[in-house]
C-alpha cells in the first residue's frame, strides 16, 4: 500500500541548494605558552635599570670577517693557481679542470675571488675570440 493510496499527502520540503553550514566562531581566547614569562610592570627606579643591564649583556659585538681563502688541494684553489699564470686561463681550461659550468666558474672568479677575497679579477678576449681571465696586479 502507497501514500497516495491511503488517501494521506506526504509533505516533502523543497530541496535547496547544496551549501556547507556557516562555521561557528571559536569562543577561546588565544593562551600564553607554557613557560613563557608573565608580564609585570616595571616600577620606576631600579626595576627599569636592573632590565637595561639584561640588554646591555644580550647584546654581543659583531666579529670582524678575516678574508677566506679556498682550501689546498680544492677545486677554487686550482682555479686561482691557473688564473695567477702570467697568462692567465681561458673558461675552456677552467670547465675542463673543474667539470663546472660556464657560469658557475665566473660566479666564483666574480664572487669569491673578485668580492670576498678582494682580487682583482681582469678578464681579456684573444685574437681567436676565447676569453682569458688573470689576476691584476
Amino acid at each position: 500500500m502507497t501514500n497516495a493510496e491511503a488517501g494521506t499527502a506526504a509533505t516533502v520540503a523543497a530541496q535547496g541548494a547544496h551549501v556547507a553550514p556557516e562555521k561557528a566562531s571559536s569562543k577561546k581566547a588565544a593562551t600564553r605558552k607554557k613557560g613563557a614569562p608573565k608580564s609585570q610592570k616595571a616600577a620606576k627606579g631600579a626595576k627599569a635599570k636592573a632590565g637595561l643591564k639584561k640588554q646591555a649583556k644580550a647584546t654581543k659585538p659583531a666579529r670582524a670577517k678575516k678574508a677566506s681563502a679556498p682550501r689546498p688541494d680544492s677545486k677554487g684553489e686550482k682555479i686561482l693557481a691557473l688564473v695567477r699564470r702570467p697568462k692567465g686561463a681561458t673558461l675552456a681550461e677552467l670547465t675542463k679542470l673543474t667539470g663546472w659550468q660556464k657560469h658557475s666558474i665566473r660566479g666564483f672568479l666574480s664572487g669569491t675571488v673578485g668580492k670576498k677575497m678582494g682580487l682583482t679579477v681582469e678578464s681579456t678576449k684573444r685574437e681567436d675570440g676565447e676569453r682569458v681571465y688573470s689576476i691584476g696586479k
